[in-house]
């Protein structure tokens, strides 16, 4: 396996800049995630790494050699794609061995690649079959054997779970994990999905607008985020959002509210900041969690609720915002209920009201 190493990357269509500049260091056997919404770079950013997309600038290293200029074939990488890219006249033995065939490898070599490919991804009872007898979950893991025979130093994972429903989602997300732990790999992992960025990844590199806003392992990301972006986007449901001004040693919100700042943070009078919260951490009295010694209370009205089984979430409005509240252990609610919340401020975090960056404690 190989490092890849990505030095002030550039891509550029026409006078279009679309990736600005990044720089990003993924270690040999590392899983690394790039997440973000739609147009991004991250595919864009995969796509230059497997040499799918011309370098507009800087420079793409694969196990420390430099491979801007070389064509895929000859970058010892696996690419995975969103729609499978199997060939539906082949077997699915066939379609493991095809590019080893196309390598002009000896027929043994191919078959021990194949039955070992097989083996892990548990395809072995399915390898006479077409890709149309498949199930999608079967189809990817297809995809990914078509990777793992050919030994490559890096696989790329391009989305590949997005053309599959909710169960069999998580069922890859598990199988995926495996094979990671079973080859010990590098791995570069392209979705817009944040839980799967979250469940799978050693590290997560968010993008936004063709900057990388943040790197960092998920309970990075997730406890410390950098900006506002990141604290709505990593995180299901997404972080509250309050504005608020220091006034009197406290929060202020528009409504009235007043709440005390956040221990470990030092404000200066009358400072516009933006109050984060997530839901799991402003919790109905009687239905809370274990909490620290720093609380705060505020009483809401509740407009929606959303019974999750062994939790319910809770949707008010504090100063003119929607506030989703988890409430644990849960009972009915009532439509236009009001109750008092809990805020577990050690838990709550500041930005700046006009940058969006995290204040620092």
């Amino acid at each position: 396996m190989a490092n890849v190493t990505l030095r002030n990357v550039v891509k550029k269509y026409g006078v279009l800049e679309v990736v600005h500049s990044i720089n990003l260091e993924i270690a040999d056997s590392e899983f690394v995630v790039l997440v973000g919404p739609s147009g991004c770079g991250k595919s864009t950013t995969l796509r230059m790494v497997a040499g799918l997309e011309a370098i507009s600038g800087g420079e793409v290293q694969i196990g420390g050699r430099v491979v801007n200029d070389l064509p895929p074939r000859e970058r010892n990488i696996s690419m995975v794609f969103q729609n499978y890219a199997l060939y539906p006249h082949m077997t699915v033995r066939e379609n493991l061995g095809f590019s080893l065939k196309v390598a002009k490898q000896a027929q043994p070599v191919i078959d021990d690649a194949v039955d070992k490919a097989a083996e892990i991804l548990s395809l072995t009872p399915l390898l006479d079959r077409k890709p149309g007898a498949l199930s999608g979950g079967q189809r990817q893991r297809v995809a990914m054997g078509r990777a793992i025979v050919r030994h490559p130093e890096v696989f790329l994972f391009d989305e590949p779970l997005s053309n599959l429903d909710a169960k069999l989602r998580t069922q890859m997300r598990v199988e995926i994990k495996k094979l990671h732990q079973k080859l010990k790999s590098t791995i570069i992992y392209v979705t817009h999905d944040q839980v799967e960025a979250m469940t799978l990844a050693d590290r997560i590199v968010i993008m936004r607008d063709g900057h990388i806003e943040q790197v960092g392992t998920p309970l990075e990301v997730f406890e410390n985020p950098l900006n506002t972006f990141v604290a709505t986007f990593i995180g299901s449901p997404p972080m509250n959002l309050l504005d608020a001004v220091v006034k009197d040693g406290k929060l202020a919100f528009s409504d009235g509210t007043l709440i005390a700042i956040p221990p470990g943070y030092s404000l200066a009078e009358g400072q516009p900041v933006t109050f984060g919260v997530r839901a799991d951490n402003i919790m109905p009295v009687g239905h809370a969690l274990p909490h620290g010694e720093h609380m705060a209370e505020v009483e809401m009205e509740v407009n929606l609720t959303e019974p999750l089984g062994t939790e319910t979430l809770l949707f008010s409005v504090l100063a003119g915002k929607e506030v989703q509240a988890k409430m644990f252990n849960p009972r009915p609610v009532q439509t236009g209920e009001r109750m008092t919340f809990q805020i577990m401020l050690d838990k709550c975090h500041l930005f700046d009201a006009e940058t969006g960056a995290a204040l620092k404690r």
